[in-house]
């Protein structure tokens, strides 16, 4: 019954766009990676990851629902459940088996929650760079609440001033090593508001995670502007849960930090 549930539901909700599909020239029998990028952004997130796993693995990259070539309904609030909802509409209508998931900041949430949900597919769950923000009300040490409670104001006021978020964020774009990994235009404006106030400010991560089986590798920089410490070393203090510090590196995947990826993938 819920196959036939399933099946229903692909012929009415969108199927989102896969924007990576490679398949290594080893052979079909290569383990599968599925890669979820962060908010405003796009598979482009994983350009210096791709390279060190391609030729041992098959590739899946999928955009996230209203962002990159995804559909964006005219319906849509971008809560986690409508995100996590399209992941495994999508990854159904792949037929993938067992894959590695790995997911960078907001993908991290997305991904912890599938994990959550649909664990039976999952052989490892990768998390890079995770923005992990429990409600203040919940956090006892006062600096970890008040850390916490910064980066909230912060995203409010990001969602309140639109013409400043945009254009800071263009300008912060040419700053970065790769192109279209930070991307909040005109088009896909709701979406970010929408994801950001949804997923991002409140959030499930600690909770999914402590319902995920499967191994957990962390994967953060030292200098990452959106990590609150804190709040990291809770996940890091769960059961599966393996954490790797990448020095000299912040949120975006860098070089460094995709080499370290690339082998938490394979450890």
């Amino acid at each position: 019954m819920s196959r036939i549930r399933d099946l229903l539901d692909e012929l009415h909700e969108p199927l989102l766009n896969v924007s990576i599909r490679s398949e290594p020239p080893t052979g079909a029998d290569a383990p599968t990676v599925v890669l979820i990028h962060g908010i405003a952004s796009s598979s482009s997130t994983f350009d210096f990851v791709v390279p060190l796993i391609s030729q041992t693995h098959r590739v899946v990259a999928i955009d996230l629902l209203g962002f990159g070539e995804s559909p964006s309904p005219d319906d849509a609030e971008y809560t986690l459940e409508e995100h996590v909802a399209a992941i495994a509409r999508t990854i159904r209508h792949l037929h993938l088996g067992h894959f590695v998931l790995v997911g960078h900041s907001l993908g991290c949430l997305i991904g912890s929650r599938y994990a959550a949900m649909h664990g039976r597919h999952l052989d490892k769950l990768v998390l890079v760079s995770p923005p992990v923000y429990p409600a203040p009300a919940e956090i006892s040490d006062p600096l970890t609440r008040a850390q916490v409670s910064g980066y909230l104001g912060i995203y409010r006021f990001l969602r309140k001033n639109k013409e400043f978020t945009i254009a800071h964020a263009a300008r912060v774009a040419k700053l970065l090593p790769i192109e279209h990994v930070m991307e909040i235009t005109e088009t896909n404006w709701t979406a970010f508001v929408k994801t950001l106030k949804n997923c991002i400010e409140t959030q499930t991560i600690i909770a999914d995670l402590a319902a995920v089986d499967a191994p957990v590798e962390i994967v953060y920089g030292r200098f990452d502007e959106f990590i609150v410490p804190g709040s990291l070393a809770i996940l890091s203090r769960m059961r599966n849960v393996t954490t790797h510090r990448v020095e000299a590196s912040d949120h975006v995947i860098r070089r460094p930090m995709a080499r370290v990826v690339a082998t938490a993938i394979d450890s």
